[in-house]
């Protein structure tokens, strides 16, 4: 009798064991997965760059400087490649870095062309900005579905009995889209 008790312990716990090994797997693969969505929307803006800056450029007084600042953030965005099973936290800010310098460099594009009207009214360019600006916002949604695949993959790593299963199978914290630096202060507006 004492020996079929052993038994049915050792199987319970080696259920228990592969359950949550699965379920960790499960949430790493969504991790991953959410974190191929946010790549997804951060090259549909890279590939709008181009065509915004070619819509520009018709513009022969439109200051060369700032589209050189754009294409050049854009190939620094594009140079930073994360392995989607390596998502660290110094990963993800290096990728955010570089992300943030491009958001940066469109960001002084749309200012200067306030004073392009001609520009302003362009069907072209008014389709390329209501495009970039979806963009953006498809962009904000994914990284925040990210956060929080991340938070229940990194929460489940760390609960115990699963941190057991985690150590033990190598499971490591994935990191996490963090508001850029000074975003906590309201940006200054002058009339």
């Amino acid at each position: 009798m004492k020996k079929w008790i052993g038994i049915g312990i050792v199987v319970v716990l080696l259920l228990w064991i592969f359950s949550s090994y699965n379920n960790l797997v499960n949430m790493e693969e969504a991790v991953n997965s959410q974190w191929a969505n946010v790549e997804s929307q951060y090259q549909r803006r890279m590939d709008l760059i181009p065509n915004l800056v070619n819509t520009v450029k018709g513009y022969a007084d439109f200051e060369q400087e700032t589209l050189t600042r754009v294409i050049e953030a854009r190939s620094n965005a594009t140079s930073v490649k994360i392995d989607p099973t390596n998502l660290t936290p110094d990963k993800i800010a290096q990728f955010q870095q570089a992300q943030d310098g491009l958001s940066n460099a469109l960001s002084r594009l749309l200012v200067v062309i306030e004073r392009y009207p001609d520009l302003k009214a362009n069907q072209n360019f008014l389709d390329l900005q209501a495009q970039l600006e979806g963009t953006e916002n498809r962009i904000a949604v994914e990284r925040q579905r990210f956060n929080e695949k991340a938070n229940a993959y990194n929460a489940a790593i760390r609960r115990f009995p699963g941190v057991i299963v985690a150590r033990i199978a190598g499971f490591e914290r994935k990191g996490y889209f963090e508001a850029a630096q000074g975003a906590e202060r309201a940006p200054e507006v002058k009339f």
